[in-house]
């Protein structure tokens, strides 16, 4: 562990958020399965950090309730179920687009299902973040979505918005430091909703596992 990542683990500590720290992906599956109990009832946002750890396949086993938006045939009521039922589940889990190296998370969403269960509703939120996540503060933390988070997004999921075709968020074009909100006014802009989450007041229920390998956009 580096001197970098020991800063960041304090900074999220500091803000009342539960932070370890794992080399490897194995090691963060090994720590969700301590974490789970069984028939535990689970809800996530759309995260390629979970795929790539392995932390989709753990939560989608038989052993708990996983309430998966994304399953194949599902309909849109019962998408709108999944999402509702985020309030109160046991676990909520997700990445985040940012963690600073105060110990800030910066999320972005078009729906807002993933910032509002991370700002309120969950018992438990888990993050699972690659150390590629890591910037120095908020604005650099907006700017990695504008350049990477965002238009890698966009190509996995075929928006057809600017980001997708420029490989930055087109806000870029004009200026090398655009505002928080600047973007496309496109009908499937993915940069609508913002958080930045600091102090908790409830110490623990937000839980970041971070990880000494790449993961995610």
């Amino acid at each position: 562990m580096n001197e970098n990542v020991s800063k960041v683990l304090i900074g999220l500590e500091s803000n009342n958020i539960n932070a370890v720290y794992a080399e490897t992906k194995a090691e963060v599956c090994e720590i969700v399965k301590n974490m789970l109990s069984y028939g535990a009832v689970i809800t996530a946002g759309g995260s390629m950090s979970l795929k790539e750890s392995g932390v989709w396949d753990i939560i989608n086993s038989p052993e708990y309730d996983f309430r998966d938006r994304t399953k194949s045939g599902i309909s849109d009521e019962e998408r709108l179920e999944a999402f509702k039922s985020a309030i109160g589940c046991d676990f909520f889990f997700c990445s985040t687009n940012a963690l600073t190296e105060k110990g800030e998370l910066v999320n972005v969403d078009g729906n807002a299902n993933r910032i509002s269960s991370i700002a309120f509703g969950p018992k438990k939120v888990v993050m699972v973040v690659g150390i590629n996540k890591i910037v120095k503060d908020i604005d650099e933390g907006l700017l990695r979505i504008k350049k990477i988070a965002a238009p890698k997004n966009a190509v996995r999921l075929n928006t057809g918005t600017p980001c997708q075709k420029l490989g930055h968020c087109i806000a870029l074009e004009k200026s090398d430091c655009p505002a928080m909100t600047d973007g496309c006014k496109s009908p499937r802009r993915m940069c609508i909703e913002y958080l930045v989450s600091g102090f908790q007041k409830e110490k623990g229920r937000i839980n970041v596992i971070l990880c000494g390998e790449t993961l995610g956009y």
